[in-house]
């Protein structure tokens, strides 16, 4: 494994605290680029808070290292599953209890389980109900998480009756299990609100990490994602005194991000290529260049290890 102060091991996705939720877009294998680059700034990770505008799957701040963090999202459903999971109300023990139960009744549904899944998909979009969230965010077509114009949720089954085999069941405990001692070992803040507010909470020795939703690639982002979206981020940035890095997409086989040129050029930009699997479109399945945008210098030893590892595209 590379030291995080000369490189990055893009390879080993051992020590990974996996997202208990998964979505399009989810950076598992981006985290040590990203994680390699905080390092660069040489924060004292017991102090300094990790903050993060658009928390989602929280796979690149729960493997932050940091102990106290404030993060923040306007999908209510991701923020109250954290505050439960804060709380003990939600618990591995708990999420096997639940999901052993969903398992047996959505192997004798109907329509190869298509019947329990609608079932449940209705009673969340009525009550909203937090394991009800996971099982339809572990059951949807393709991994994707998306609701409609009403908040619903708007993901079709992925037609697995069988999904929540035990070892499967066994990899989210644990993966919800390893979140809570992460949680609750420091001081974390989750919050239901717009982007610009959990950025205005951040001090000078604070790092920001915003991964908003790609502007002109997809959105299935709880409040969609515009041009004056991308804007408002950009002042908001631009203006805070912390440090900040942005993912974002540089460009793929078939156009480039526009918003690099208009916005975030001013700031230091590395890029790397990756793979996404997920995603309606066969375009948005292809490869794609990130980009991590941040307001900071790095070492130049390491730009030169960042050129060597970006021969090499990482698969998700």
């Amino acid at each position: 494994s590379v030291s995080p102060k000369n490189g990055y091991d893009s390879g080993n996705d051992s020590y990974f605290n996996k997202a208990y939720n998964k979505s399009k877009g989810i950076k598992t294998k981006l985290v040590p680029w990203i994680t390699s680059v905080v390092d660069q700034l040489g924060l004292d990770k017991k102090f300094s808070v990790w903050i993060e505008p658009f928390f989602g799957t929280g796979v690149v701040g729960f493997n932050s290292g940091f102990k106290n963090a404030i993060v923040g999202d306007t999908n209510p459903h991701i923020i109250n599953f954290y505050n439960l999971i804060k709380d003990n109300k939600i618990s591995a023990q708990s999420v096997r209890d639940y999901l052993n139960e969903q398992n047996e009744l959505l192997k004798n549904a109907e329509d190869e389980g298509y019947a329990h899944y609608r079932l449940i998909k209705e009673r969340f979009n009525s009550d909203f109900s937090s394991l009800d969230f996971l099982f339809l965010s572990r059951a949807g077509f393709n991994g994707m998480m998306r609701f409609n114009s009403k908040g619903k949720w708007n993901i079709p089954f992925c037609k697995k009756p069988d999904r929540f085999a035990q070892a499967y069941v066994t990899k989210i405990c644990n993966q919800v299990n390893n979140i809570q001692k992460i949680i609750l070992r420091g001081n974390w803040e989750f919050k239901i609100q717009p982007f610009y507010q959990t950025i205005e909470l951040a001090q000078e020795n604070d790092i920001i990490y915003c991964d908003p939703p790609y502007y002109g690639r997809y959105v299935d982002y709880y409040n969609g994602w515009t041009e004056k979206d991308e804007e408002a981020l950009f002042h908001a940035l631009n203006n805070t005194k912390a440090k900040f890095i942005l993912s974002t997409w540089h460009h793929n086989n078939y156009r480039e991000n526009e918003m690099i040129a208009k916005y975030w050029n001013k700031f230091n930009i590395i890029t790397k290529d990756h793979f996404y699997h997920s995603g309606g479109k066969i375009e948005n399945r292809q490869s794609v260049v990130e980009a991590l945008v941040f307001n900071f210098d790095i070492d130049e030893d390491y730009k030169q290890q960042v050129i060597k590892n970006t021969l090499f595209p990482d698969f998700e």
